[in-house]
């Protein structure tokens, strides 16, 4: 997605790192220039209000519930194969990964895991 304004920071960057920014799980100035993008392009700025708002609906629906270790621990897995298959493109994916379905954004994140629940409150707003 690109709203055709040219910015410092690309539209398509921004968005495939969202959730980094909504999780505060970036380096500070990456967080500025992130900030500043959204300052200046309405697109952007309004997927980011809505994926905040989703963020805020699915922890206040489920955030309450106990997820068991297990489970927990299983997402986390998945998301790391997900992630090296990501940085590897491929290559280091095992034996019908590529045939997985992916979501959207080409992947999953740490969001995830907090969406099933966890214990960490990282985002409290």
């Amino acid at each position: 997605m690109s709203c055709g304004e040219p910015h410092e920071t690309d539209c398509s960057e921004v968005l495939d790192h969202l959730y980094e920014y909504l999780d505060r799980e970036m380096p500070e100035g990456d967080c500025a220039k992130f900030q500043e993008h959204f300052d200046e392009c309405s697109p952007c700025f309004e997927k980011y209000g809505l994926e905040r708002e989703v963020k805020k609906l699915v922890k206040r629906c489920c955030g309450q519930d106990d997820v068991p270790s297990d489970l927990r621990s299983k997402v986390m897995g998945r998301i790391e194969v997900i992630r090296q298959g990501e940085a590897g493109e491929g290559a280091d994916a095992g034996p019908g990964e590529a045939d997985r379905p992916r979501s959207a954004s080409g992947g999953a994140s740490a969001e995830t895991a907090d969406a099933v629940g966890s214990g960490d409150d990282k985002n409290p707003g």
